[in-house]
């Protein structure tokens, strides 16, 4: 509430006069005023809230701010490893435990929510896949299972014979929990010497990033990561940094003459 009297109070020292004689130009200029002042989009957002209500539930003036559309954040390159540290921080995981969660992390391209829920039943070492049951969105999708990470995940089971859940928190009806899990990656990342400031989720865009440098289809990536939306998963092709050195410039397809001589 006390954000709410805050943001109309703010416009109405802004409009200089009474806010019932606002109109919708002096609302969508109001809102450019906020962003040249550059205050952050979330405040923003929360300042346009508390005019929607304003007018639409005080004064009863809804079509004032039918067109006050909220500010899009900018998206915040993700953060990706190298092969040779993804290495080394799977390597330094505390246990077999750890070391298994968060190759599948990588090798699967799982979000942490999604490597909690997995069971033993959702490995189908038949068709070389993982059930991924209840995605974001509760969207249930099929994962890819490599050789190496079946292994690794068979070695695991026969150490510790989970029951139902594959990775099992302190008390085993359970599973393992989101915050242990990255408590787990921040020990192994410090043990390997990695400096990057690093989450579970780091391993999801890495898994991507690489595929892509691999020439993957961006497509057959979306599927693999569960992505609604084809543009959120092109967000990666932004940080693949070997498709980008690898792609020819057309520059090289010119026949220009060599280097001109120096005046």
């Amino acid at each position: 509430m006390r954000d709410y009297i805050r943001a109309v109070k703010n416009f109405t020292a802004y409009l200089g006069c009474s806010p019932d004689k606002a109109s919708a130009e002096d609302l969508r200029r109001y809102q450019l005023h906020l962003a040249k002042q550059h205050i952050s989009p979330t405040t923003i957002n929360q300042t346009c809230t508390a005019l929607r209500f304003f007018f639409k539930i005080t004064l009863e003036k809804p079509y004032l701010v039918r067109h006050l559309a909220p500010v899009q954040p900018p998206r915040k390159m993700p953060a990706v490893l190298s092969q040779d540290e993804v290495a080394r921080l799977i390597e330094a995981a505390p246990s077999l435990k750890y070391r298994a969660a968060l190759s599948v992390a990588y090798g699967a391209g799982l979000r942490v929510s999604e490597i909690t829920r997995l069971k033993v039943s959702d490995i189908d070492s038949g068709r070389m896949t993982l059930r991924v049951e209840r995605g974001k969105g509760q969207r249930e999708r099929y994962v890819m299972l490599s050789p190496q990470l079946l292994a690794l995940l068979r070695e695991w089971w026969r150490a510790a014979r989970p029951p139902v859940w594959l990775f099992p928190g302190q008390n085993p009806i359970n599973p393992v929990t989101e915050r242990q899990i990255n408590r787990a990656m921040q020990n192994a990342a410090k043990a390997a010497g990695i400096s990057k400031r690093v989450s579970p989720h780091t391993l999801r865009h890495s898994f991507a990033t690489h595929l892509l440098e691999q020439g993957a289809d961006i497509r057959v990536i979306q599927v693999l990561l569960g992505h609604a939306k084809l543009e959120t998963t092109a967000l990666y092709t932004r940080v693949a940094v070997s498709t980008i050195r690898d792609v020819e410039s057309p520059l090289e397809r010119l026949n220009l003459a060599g280097p001109s001589r120096p005046a």
